[in-house]
């Protein structure tokens, strides 16, 4: 992992999140990362799990845009999971909009969104 944040594969699904203090450095490996991934694995769907970030700036946003572009250009349909109300606000405070990036309220709901079903007679698990 040369970014140094983790990416699961789950079948032809990539899961990964966004810690607070994303730097230029960082974000630009992550970035290559992922676009190899989805390019040389095949992935159809890629979730962002940024619940823990409590703040976001215009370039974390920017990134997540360029993230979902790049996606979108491979066939890969990128969901960003578990954004605070505290962050919407910011966005939207900040006149910031995640454009052609869909969003859900937690990776579970994105797998869903992207077709991953719970196997039948398996419980949710609390929150």
């Amino acid at each position: 992992m040369t970014a140094g944040l983790p990416i699961l594969r789950l079948g032809d699904i990539l899961l990964s999140g966004l810690l607070s203090d994303l730097d230029d450095k960082t974000a630009l490996a992550f970035t290559e990362e992922l676009t190899e991934r989805i390019a040389s694995d095949g992935i159809r769907g890629v979730i962002i799990d940024i619940s823990r970030l409590e703040i976001i700036d215009s370039f974390v946003a920017r990134v997540l845009m360029q993230l979902a572009g790049t996606g979108r250009l491979l066939g890969t349909r990128m969901i960003v999971a578990g954004m605070r109300p505290a962050v919407a606000l910011t966005l939207t405070e900040l006149g910031l909009q995640l454009t052609g990036v869909r969003t859900a309220l937690n990776a579970e709901q994105a797998m869903e969104l992207l077709g991953w079903r719970r196997p039948a007679g398996e419980a949710p698990h609390a929150s």
